[in-house]
């Protein structure tokens, strides 16, 4: 049984303007402890899938199961990073983290917030304020705190967009590096290609709005990955081909 499974799910959104939908027939199952990547045009639909897997928000239509139970709301099992690191300022590093931590005992808050720190490479700055800290190091303040209530599934929507190319690259590399120290499965929106080969296990390439699943790209790499190498760059060419050839508007109002 798949770990999360999307079957004909849709979403509509009534605006001013009229109806629109955003998602048509989404079809997508993820393993456990793997690590998928989505890929559209602008406007395509993918964070509203993410958000629809998150709980954040409800289809209008189809059906969306985490083992086999229905996601009908956001839950502690489903952690989330957004593009904006989205930590409250006057609150410390530690105290960011350990923020939606309730109903533990003292001790066993500050070890988990101590562990997960630690798994980010911010020991160390557990006394600082958010205006102390990089863009980078900020994001990686966002994603301990997503992943100190240990859940099953994280959620990346466009993490590292607001970043350089550099700290996006050391990024990269470091939401790697803690895929395979947590084994948490792991779903991330993201308009860089190149970064979805790096990261994924399997690139899934959306059409334009009304977004749907058109092709879903295998990557079967041994990592770290060469993106200097034929085989990473036969894919990348492969997932432009299929992107390019699917979309019909990219300039297509965005949702």
């Amino acid at each position: 049984m798949s770990h999360i499974q999307l079957s004909a799910v849709s979403k509509r959104f009534d605006l001013p303007t009229g109806t629109v939908t955003a998602l048509d027939g989404i079809d997508l199952s993820v393993a456990k402890g793997s690590f998928t990547s989505i890929v559209g045009a602008s406007g395509c639909g993918k964070s509203t899938l993410l958000r629809i897997v998150a709980g954040l928000e409800r289809q209008s239509g189809g059906h969306v199961h985490l083992e086999g139970n229905p996601i009908a709301g956001p839950g502690r099992d489903r952690g989330m990073v957004f593009q904006e690191h989205r930590l409250l300022p006057w609150l410390t590093v530690e105290q960011n983290v350990a923020f939606a931590l309730t109903g533990l005992h003292p001790q066993e808050i500050a070890e988990r917030v101590a562990h997960h720190l630690d798994l980010v490479g911010l020991t160390g700055f557990a006394q600082a304020h958010p205006h102390q800290l990089s863009g980078g190091m900020a994001q990686r303040v966002a994603i301990a705190r997503a992943l100190v209530n240990q859940p099953q599934v994280l959620l990346l929507d466009e993490p590292f967009g607001a970043l350089d190319a550099m700290t996006r690259i050391v990024m990269q590399q470091e939401i790697l590096r803690i895929w395979q120290a947590e084994r948490t499965t792991m779903i991330l929106v993201t308009h860089d290609i190149d970064e979805a080969v790096f990261l994924g296990d399997k690139v899934v390439v959306m059409s334009a709005r009304p977004g749907t699943v058109k092709t879903i790209i295998p990557v079967p790499l041994d990592r770290p990955r060469d993106r200097s190498s034929p085989e990473f760059i036969a894919i990348r060419k492969r997932i432009f081909g299929e992107f390019f050839a699917h979309a019909e508007a990219p300039f297509a109002y965005a949702i």
